[in-house]
């Protein structure tokens, strides 16, 4: 739990002081990055307690598969399953097609073609990513408690 902690307060750094200051895409990008990272590691932590708790066989070696057992663990959970869904775009974030709109100013947007729809990163987009990642990472806690 201690190196996801790491991970989330490095985040919160990049969304609420870097961010604020900058108002420029990279530093989006990379807080996207970040919290992939941070879900990626609490993806293994999950994993392996599953594995423990004898909930899952083995643990898959490949992303996709990793995703799916996952999502079969937490199918009745939506907000996990949501935040999944934001970690496989956060996943592609680096070769995804990415247009910088209003940088260095007050409305700062990352659009970002994913999927074949057009998301705008936003301030707010990011503060919605930003309460999602708190309540996974309250259902990851729990989970490793159990």
């Amino acid at each position: 739990m201690e190196e996801i902690i790491q991970e989330k307060i490095s985040a919160d750094h990049l969304l609420y002081v870097s961010l604020k200051y900058t108002k420029t895409c990279d530093v989006m990008v990379n807080l996207l990055i970040r919290w992939r990272r941070m879900i990626e590691v609490s993806i293994e932590k999950i994993l392996l307690h599953a594995k423990k708790k004898k909930k899952i066989s083995s643990i898959p070696t490949n992303p996709v598969d990793t995703i799916k057992t996952v999502k079969k663990l937490f199918a009745k959970d939506n907000d996990f399953l949501e935040t999944i869904e934001m970690y496989e775009m956060f996943r592609k974030i680096e070769e995804l097609r990415k247009e910088r709109i209003g940088e260095f100013r007050k409305n700062v947007t990352l659009r970002v073609i994913y999927k074949g729809k057009e998301i705008n990163v936003n301030l707010d987009k990011l503060k919605e990513y930003a309460e999602n990642l708190e309540k996974f990472i309250t259902t990851t806690k729990q989970f490793l408690s159990s």
